[in-house]
């Protein structure tokens, strides 16, 4: 059996490689994370790997449930992002000097899931003071689905040097979807749009075709799970990626997406997001 030290020893071995993996995709020039020990019940984790940091302030900083926005993610499950982080007013302001003193000012933290516990937190960070976009949110899905498999296997992980990628076929095709969905939403030709979405569902079995705008309004009438299941569909998750993350059945999933498209009038996931984003839920 493997202790609980070196189970522990090995995830952070895993974070510190996937961080390197999450900058080269990303391009973001600040990324750091660490290793929840026991899993989100314990209500702490240290950060513990850094990439791009100009201090120390960071390195071994405790983050506790529900404080900052690693603390956020670790209590909700989901990924929160700020885009000034120094202003915003949905987290605690309990580490803002370690913050000022990396100037970082766009952030995100992405929790990472197994078996319904969070066992790592992942952040990307900007000084630029830029918003970090979807898209750059969505690669860091990608990233947190290939940590996802390295905790899941802690026993397959070589004791030294890089992780290996979780699958690189399914990685692939992953990567082509989430161009695609660029694509779909930049472009003007309606034609072209509805093409393009057509295949985007076929290949991953979910409606990504765009509609006209829903009631913004009825945004606020979303419970916090439906909230919680639409800002994983922002990011690019599956329905069983969601179900992993929320500790929730498939069916349960989808229950949940029905009833938020139902609320926003609209016909599609994809829909669904343009619509709680335009009203502000993330």
């Amino acid at each position: 059996m493997v202790s609980v030290d070196t189970a522990h020893r090995t995830a952070e071995r895993a974070v510190r490689t996937r961080l390197t993996e999450l900058q080269r995709l990303t391009g973001l020039p600040v990324v750091f994370g660490g290793a929840v020990p026991g899993g989100s019940r314990e209500g702490r984790f240290a950060i513990t790997a850094q990439v791009g940091t100009i201090s120390d302030a960071l390195s071994g900083l405790v983050i506790r449930r529900g404080r900052g926005l690693g603390g956020t993610a670790l209590e909700r499950g989901v990924p929160c992002r700020v885009d000034d982080y120094a202003a915003a007013r949905a987290i605690t302001h309990d580490y803002d000097t370690m913050v000022a003193e990396e100037k970082l000012t766009s952030i995100f933290a992405f929790p990472v899931r197994v078996e319904g516990e969070v066992r790592s937190v992942l952040y990307g960070a900007v000084r630029s003071g830029d918003p970090i976009g979807d898209r750059t949110l969505r690669q860091a899905s990608l990233v947190a689905s290939q940590l996802q498999a390295d905790l899941r296997r802690p026993a397959d992980l070589p004791p030294d040097g890089p992780v290996g990628p979780a699958g690189p076929a399914d990685d692939g095709a992953r990567r082509a979807l989430v161009e695609l969905a660029d694509i779909i939403a930049a472009t003007s030709d309606d034609r072209l749009r509805e093409r393009l979405a057509r295949i985007h569902r076929e290949f991953s079995g979910a409606s990504a075709a765009l509609e006209a705008p829903g009631d913004t309004a009825a945004a606020e009438k979303l419970t916090r799970r439906e909230t919680d299941v639409l800002r994983l569909v922002a990011v690019g998750a599956s329905n069983v990626e969601i179900a992993d993350q929320l500790t929730l059945s498939v069916q349960t999933v989808k229950a949940y997406l029905r009833s938020a498209m139902r609320k926003l009038k609209v016909r599609n996931r994809t829909a669904a997001v343009h619509v709680g984003r335009a009203a502000g839920l993330f």
